[in-house]
């Protein structure tokens, strides 16, 4: 008897091990079912994918840059407007104090000398005529005491008015610097993952991505060497069409090197329409800040026609800019990472080219 019970009781311990060791199954595999499975990682992006997320990134990075270049020039303008409008408060303010010193020392002579009545001074007076002559004078005097009440007055609402226009050109500057700090914030973000992206390459591929355009295109290949030979192509037989033109380039050709840093117009560092800003203003011409500005300064060109100092735009937004070198390349500041450099003039998609005045 003991033997059965000993024996069932073992039976039933052994089917429940069962089920518990097949209800583990069942939750293990439903877990790993859900988590999409414990041995199948999500696969690491090839090269190429994150060649082509950092230049997207690179690129939307450059859209909002040229947008906070223009915010930043409005508010630039602001500034200045703002500092301009404070002057003429202070010169208007001080021409009305002045203008109220002379009336009040006008109203002061005229108390102390205790003007009377017209009428009893014509009667007590034993030069009849002394006295008109004298109240014709008063009378001019105070037909300029009116004057001088109506001009303070003018001049009260004329500070007025300045003091206005400054709190509205403050209003509009407070709100360009949140602006620049939205813009700045996007901007940072995007850079950021962009670095998240390389740092998952190897150093040599990194290097390989770095070494690119940034903007689908080859550049100059070959670094220094690279650059280098595409120099000597830009100084073939096409001429510059204007001195100014030549400085320009010339401009250019030094930075080539010079590191890329967004909103920077030199001298040592540039973003791609600082370079060109920069190129020009060498030049005595003076371009706005950003690209899509600076598309609106000067001649159009067609791409058969270009010259040495034409500014070449790309992308339907207008959003980077070169400056043509001639023999077939451009100089410009591609992207964060990487330098001032050469590049096909079709390393990118062309929309438009400019020759400014």
């Amino acid at each position: 008897m003991n033997a059965r019970v000993a024996s069932h009781s073992k039976a039933a311990a052994g089917r429940a091990t069962a089920r518990t060791a097949g209800v583990i199954a069942l939750v293990g595999a439903a877990t790993v079912s859900a988590l999409g499975g414990f041995a199948r990682a999500d696969p690491q992006p090839t090269r190429a994918e994150v060649e082509a997320k950092v230049d997207r990134l690179h690129h939307e990075a450059e859209e909002a840059v040229e947008e906070y270049n223009g915010v930043a020039e409005k508010a630039d303008r602001t500034e200045r407007a703002l500092d301009d409008l404070h002057d003429e408060a202070a010169r208007k303010t001080a021409r009305l104090n002045d203008a109220r010193d002379a009336l009040g020392s006008f109203a002061t002579a005229q108390y102390r000398s205790g003007t009377a009545d017209p009428t009893v001074q014509l009667a007590l007076s034993a030069e009849p005529e002394d006295y008109l002559r004298r109240a014709a004078l008063l009378e001019r005097v105070g037909n300029r005491q009116a004057a001088a009440l109506e001009g303070v007055g003018r001049q009260l609402q004329e500070v007025e008015q300045v003091r206005t226009k400054a709190d509205d050109r403050l209003a509009e500057l407070t709100n360009a610097r949140a602006e620049l700090k939205r813009r700045k914030s996007a901007i940072e973000g995007k850079l950021a993952e962009a670095r998240r992206l390389l740092d998952t390459l190897t150093a040599a591929q990194r290097d390989a991505v770095l070494g690119a355009d940034g903007h689908g295109g080859a550049g100059s290949a070959g670094g220094a060497a690279g650059d280098r030979a595409a120099r000597d192509a830009a100084r073939g037989p096409v001429q510059a069409p204007n001195a100014r033109a030549a400085r320009a380039v010339s401009y250019a050709q030094g930075a080539v090197g010079s590191p890329y840093v967004w909103g920077a117009v030199g001298p040592g560092s540039f973003d791609c329409s600082g370079l060109t800003q920069a190129a020009w203003g060498a030049a005595g011409v003076s371009l706005p800040r950003t690209t899509y500005t600076q598309a609106a300064a000067g001649t159009t060109v067609p791409r058969s026609a270009l010259a040495p100092g034409d500014l070449v735009f790309y992308y339907s937004g207008l959003t980077h800019v070169g400056i043509y070198a001639g023999g077939g390349q451009i100089i410009h500041a591609p992207r964060p990472g990487a330098s001032v450099r050469y590049a096909p003039v079709d390393s990118m998609p062309f929309v438009t080219a400019v020759r400014p005045a």
